[in-house]
């Protein structure tokens, strides 16, 4: 079991964070917090449509807002 996990550690440091090591020893701020403004944008967006998504059914009415599901409500 202790391969095993070494294997998984393995991958990870060696191979997945690899492109990590490189632009950690960069002097460029930028380009180093590129994969962190890449993160924001995608929740940025994710959070818009989301929005939008919940404003869409919101104004169709198709929700049940009755006080029937449960009667301490």
């Amino acid at each position: 079991m202790k391969s095993f996990f070494e294997g998984i550690a393995d991958l990870f440091v060696n191979v997945l964070f690899a492109p990590f090591d490189v632009l950690r020893f960069m002097e460029s701020w930028t380009l180093s917090n590129s994969v962190n403004w890449i993160f924001m944008l995608i929740g940025s967006v994710a959070f818009v449509y989301w929005m939008l998504e919940l404003k869409k059914y919101n104004d169709a009415g198709e929700e049940d807002k009755s006080c029937t599901s449960h009667s301490f409500l």
